[in-house]
């Protein structure tokens, strides 16, 4: 089945030239089945570009969904147009008496602030009580995943001496989960992040189950079985030129960067990029949905009431 977006949604088009399979409303409405409701939670500036690559992944489902977009509504976006805010998302207070499915937080270019210093962390902080009750299952990503195991269970980030810059190979520890059915042992994962969550702080707390991890990058995902939840702390969702986008806005900023890790072709930045890592992003996403779709209850308002 095909992802339900708005007909005018930038992405819409984007998505139809890749091949992944999109419906109209007056489609969507003939099929007499219940979508599986997902709210995309995006933090991200360039809230577009998140929007497709979330999308892209959500949309290789043989289930039908259908995609909210969110927003904070305490934050302004600086690289998305006020427009396009207007025109595709709501504001979790519009979307608060509400239940989904899945719901996806997104990471946010915040990570070396403290939590508090964040503009909109009291919102936040309401928003992640607020699944508990109103979501199936959500998943976390980046700083998203860290500003999520913080609040839930105390487990704190820890700043980097440079940044985590690179493609890394990670390895599959609960082969028998669930969320890495068809998972190789051995795979390659983008990561872009200053800061870090580390085993020692997540094996103190027994709720929570560590699926991946890279030997020098360290955690990776996150699995807690109470209220369904996933930290994912990098970016199997990223394009196949995301990591290069990052390199040369630094480079053309005179920001100190490195060459990401294990990239480029033979190190070379003028080679464009092999993606290495998009079959691994669809089967997680895909396990995710099936997961949620075999155990959410069939009728909404049922969700996060325990029947």
């Amino acid at each position: 089945m095909p992802i339900k977006i708005p007909d005018t949604l930038p992405a819409f088009e984007t998505l139809v030239h890749e091949g992944v399979r999109v419906m109209t409303e007056t489609v969507a409405i003939r099929q007499d089945i219940r979508p599986l409701q997902i709210g995309l939670l995006n933090l991200m500036p360039n809230k577009v570009k998140t929007e497709i690559q979330m999308a892209r992944l959500i949309g290789a489902s043989p289930l039908q969904v259908e995609l909210s977009l969110i927003r904070v509504g305490g934050h302004r976006a600086k690289n998305t147009s006020e427009d396009h805010l207007l025109a595709f998302y709501e504001t979790w207070e519009e979307v608060k008496g509400r239940k989904f499915d899945g719901f996806i937080i997104t990471g946010a270019p915040v990570e070396t602030l403290e939590y508090e210093d964040v503009t909109y962390w009291e919102e936040l902080k309401r928003i992640f009580d607020w699944t508990e009750t109103n979501v199936h299952s959500t998943l976390n990503v980046c700083w998203g995943a860290m500003a999520a195991i913080y609040h839930f269970h105390g487990v704190p980030k820890h700043p980097l001496k440079e940044k985590a810059f690179g493609v890394y190979r990670h390895q599959n520890l609960k082969p028998s989960s669930v969320y890495l059915n068809g998972f190789s042992d051995d795979f390659a994962v983008p990561v872009s992040r200053w800061t870090e969550v580390r085993r020692a702080d997540i094996d103190r707390v027994q709720e929570l189950e560590i699926l991946m991890e890279s030997k020098e990058m360290g955690v990776c995902l996150v699995h807690e079985k109470k209220g369904n939840r996933l930290y994912m702390f990098n970016h199997v969702e990223y394009d196949s030129t995301s990591l290069s986008d990052e390199y040369f806005r630094d480079v053309d900023a005179g920001v100190p960067i490195k060459l990401p890790h294990d990239y480029f072709p033979h190190n070379d930045s003028s080679l464009p990029p092999q993606n290495r890592w998009r079959s691994h992003a669809h089967l997680f996403f895909g396990n995710w949905i099936n997961e949620m779709y075999q155990t959410t209850p069939y009728e909404l308002e049922k969700i996060g009431t325990g029947d």
